[in-house]
């Protein structure tokens, strides 16, 4: 942060980290903190502070939270002020840093795109989004249209669920595992340890080792029998990818292939249980599936703060002074509300897709296209096979989870009458049979309507 910062070669003699910052900085962590409380925090800072605060993202570590539209566009445009390599964080650099801080897990460097800036980024984005092109979109949406369809059916017979645990948390772990290449059972393993990963806590960096090995025996097997699937299009990509570089890359796919979209799931049908308005726009056809799922991406994005980027000189920014190394946290929640950019009436925004849930600039995430068909299959799918879904207890009941980075229900228990399934047994599937990878252009825009709607 801004002040103070040791001088020059103080490092040794302060190798824990030193008191805030900023006395005012405002911890994004804590077990009072949930997802359903961040957003009533970003408005109590942006008020206070502007459109950048000064936060604490663990003990000891703090950073700036970029709130602003505009200033956070110019955070991940600009990669000459504001670098993506943690290796420019001067509290990492002053030795400030925990090894078993909860932070490191997700902000410690890695040879992936995510931490790199200029000409490597674009070789690791290339084959990157070039493994994600090979994803038949069509095959993709059957699969997951397919695998919606037996979980449906196997808590059908109940009457009740809980959409989370049961629905949206297993979903894209067999399609996106399925992906990569992984089994079910190594895939449920790695959804666990992806969970702990992200969570920000004090088994964080043991649920990073357990996420490394599983995906490093994963790289291996395809080394030796490849497949038709993301990780081995990755080993063969022309820009000759390393295994530790192909493995933390798809550490970054997985991370935000998952547990993003499992929070999009669930968000979406939190919503259409919870607001009568937006249920019936979208019954009526004023609202498509597309135009939910981007307002639910404009008002509750599943990734509310993404770490990082470090200041590569002293600047004035967003009404602050930052300093060479300091964190700046991209505030995607906050953004996104922003009133500068939001409509004056407080009307809803519809068919606009200039919201900043996948990030922007030469980092914008390159899954979003498979992620979107995934989502909307999903929600679609439970919308007619489940028409009388209702929620099971008071919405003020429900849960969030307790993450600085993640906007995601707990839990979304509902109850329905009869489940209105494909006639016939439906078929079984393992995540090893999901989308083989092929080269066929995406096919995932649904047209949308010009009209408003009374959400």
């Amino acid at each position: 942060m801004s002040t103070p910062h040791p001088p020059a070669g103080s490092a040794a003699r302060c190798p824990w980290p030193a008191a805030p910052a900023v006395s005012s900085a405002t911890p994004l962590y804590g077990p009072d903190l949930d997802g359903d409380r961040m957003t009533l925090l970003y408005e109590e800072m942006r008020a206070e502070h502007g459109p950048v605060a000064p936060v604490s993202v663990a003990p000891g570590i703090d950073a700036w939270l970029v709130l602003g539209h505009r200033e956070l566009l110019r955070l991940t445009r600009d990669e000459g002020d504001f670098s993506h390599d943690p290796r420019h964080w001067s509290l990492l650099r002053e030795g400030r840093v925990p090894a078993d801080s909860p932070i490191l897990p997700m902000v410690g460097w890695r040879p992936a795109l995510l931490f790199t800036d200029g000409q490597q980024h674009r070789r690791m984005r290339a084959a990157v989004s070039d493994a994600l092109a090979k994803i038949n979109g069509h095959e993709l949406r059957r699969s997951v249209r397919t695998a919606a369809e037996g979980l449906i059916a196997s808590f059908a017979g109940r009457g009740e669920a809980d959409l989370v645990a049961d629905y949206a948390r297993t979903l894209p772990m067999r399609v996106v595992t399925g992906l990569l290449g992984l089994d079910d059972r190594t895939g449920r393993d790695l959804v666990e340890a992806v969970a702990g990963t992200v969570s920000a806590t004090s088994g964080s960096a043991e649920a990073n080792r357990r996420m490394g090995a599983i995906l490093y025996g994963l790289i291996k097997e395809k080394r030796r029998e490849p497949g038709e699937d993301v990780t081995s299009a990755l080993l063969s990509h022309p820009a000759e990818l390393t295994d530790e570089e192909v493995l933390h890359n798809l550490v970054v796919m997985f991370v935000a292939g998952n547990q993003t979209t499992v929070n999009w799931i669930a968000t979406t049908l939190r919503i259409l249980l919870c607001d009568p308005a937006f249920r019936s726009s979208l019954a009526g056809g004023h609202l498509s599936v597309d135009d939910a799922l981007d307002l639910v991406l404009w008002r509750f994005p599943p990734t509310q703060n993404f770490p990082a980027r470090y200041a590569t000189r002293d600047m004035r920014f967003g009404g602050q002074d930052i300093r060479t190394g300091d964190m700046l946290i991209l505030g995607l929640a906050a953004a996104n509300a922003d009133p500068e950019i939001l409509p004056a009436d407080g009307a809803p925004v519809v068919g606009n897709r200039s919201h900043l849930a996948f990030g922007a600039g030469p980092h914008t995430c390159p899954a979003q296209d498979p992620a979107r068909l995934i989502t909307r299959t999903a929600v679609d799918t439970i919308r007619h096979r489940l028409p009388d879904l209702e929620l099971a207890v008071p919405e003020s009941e429900l849960e969030w989870i307790k993450s600085p980075w993640s906007k995601g229900l707990g839990a979304l228990p509902v109850r329905f009458g009869r489940a209105e399934l494909p006639q016939g047994p439906v078929p079984a599937q393992s995540a090893g049979d999901l989308v083989p990878a092929r080269t066929v252009p995406w096919s995932t825009s649904a047209s949308r309507p010009s009209t408003t709607v009374p959400y």
